[in-house]
């Protein structure tokens, strides 16, 4: 009897030129998946980092892209053409809390306009599931930690935590009426090996390789759920298998009881103190910091922490890079890359 084989499952990736984007294509891919990648090289950081992460994906077996944004009919309907689609990772967005103070009318375009043009998509041709990202930056003022999915989370901080809230209310209200089983992510403070250059650890890091001194923002009292790349990829692919079903995990679960929808925490689940994650950077340079205090930023939150109970009845507890671990994966690359 000849061998049946089976075609390998499709998914698009959206914003599959940036950091958690390219992390999550190259390990689709790994795993024998068709890629389809969406990204729009905008230059809102230096372009030659995209264009070098897509660089490692572009000579592998089974991966396409197409350059343009989701706002873009073209760019968008040469991407959605490639389909039909096992899954839809919906990564490409406008990030960065201060930055959305000083244009907010980039937030609009990408998160908002880019998101719905995805939405409509997948209306008319849906996938087997749908997995956006959001962001913890949508549990804005509340207090009372871990974050759970079930809180309430109303009060945003910043116009990027807003609209990203939006998104998540925009692709309810597609899974209500469509049917549109879908996953909204809020990823917790993620680093690693090709990170962005405009967050806090290359920041750090190119500051005590130049001499510079590093910026603390409220005294340096500040924690978050620092979540290693690695681990959020192996947690958002895992989570490709379980589509929201019809009965909660339990009490904690926040899937929608009108709709194929449902929110999950990407954590830890461990906070670590400010003062931790630069000491782990300046063991893995060999360098001390030089530090200089500064206020509270507007749009910033002093912690964030992440309840996983969720994410791990879904999935199963997941192992967590140690943080020291993880910052000498990502001194390394920085070293290799920047010739530091």
């Amino acid at each position: 009897m000849a061998e049946t084989r089976t075609a390998p499952r499709h998914a698009l990736v959206t914003g599959s030129a940036g950091f958690i984007g390219h992390h999550v294509a190259a390990r689709l891919l790994d795993d024998g998946w068709r890629v389809t990648g969406l990204d729009a090289m905008s230059d809102y950081y230096d372009p030659a980092l995209k264009r070098a992460r897509n660089a490692r994906l572009e000579p592998r077996d089974g991966f396409a892209w197409v350059e343009g944004r989701l706002e873009d009919p073209d760019a968008f309907a040469r991407a959605w053409g490639a389909g039909p689609f096992d899954a839809v990772i919906h990564l490409a967005a406008q990030a960065g809390v201060r930055h959305s103070i000083e244009a907010p009318g980039d937030y609009v375009d990408a998160n908002l306009r880019g998101t719905f043009a995805l939405l409509e998509a997948a209306r008319h041709r849906p996938p087997a599931h749908l997995l956006l990202a959001s962001t913890s930056s949508v549990y804005g003022a509340n207090t009372a930690m871990p974050y759970r999915e079930i809180d309430r989370a109303d009060h945003q901080m910043s116009f990027y935590a807003a609209t990203k809230k939006a998104t998540e209310a925009m692709a309810h209200s597609y899974a209500h009426l469509y049917g549109l089983p879908t996953t909204m992510f809020r990823f917790f403070t993620v680093y690693g090996p090709w990170g962005r250059p405009d967050m806090a650890p290359s920041l750090f890091t190119s500051a005590i390789f130049e001499g510079r001194p590093i910026k603390l923002f409220n005294g340096g009292d500040m924690r978050r759920d620092f979540t290693f790349v690695g681990d959020l990829v192996e947690r958002l692919v895992a989570l490709i298998d379980v589509p929201p079903g019809d009965a909660p995990a339990g009490d904690f679960d926040s899937l929608s009881p009108v709709a194929p929808h449902r929110i999950v925490n990407i954590g830890t689940g461990r906070p670590t103190e400010l003062a931790e994650f630069v000491a782990s950077i300046e063991r893995a340079a060999g360098r001390a910091a030089l530090r200089e205090m500064h206020p509270m930023q507007p749009g910033d939150v002093p912690a964030t922490w992440a309840d996983t109970t969720l994410q791990d009845a879904l999935i199963g507890p997941r192992q967590v890079t140690p943080l020291q671990t993880g910052i000498d994966r990502f001194v390394d690359w920085f070293r290799d890359y920047h010739g530091a």
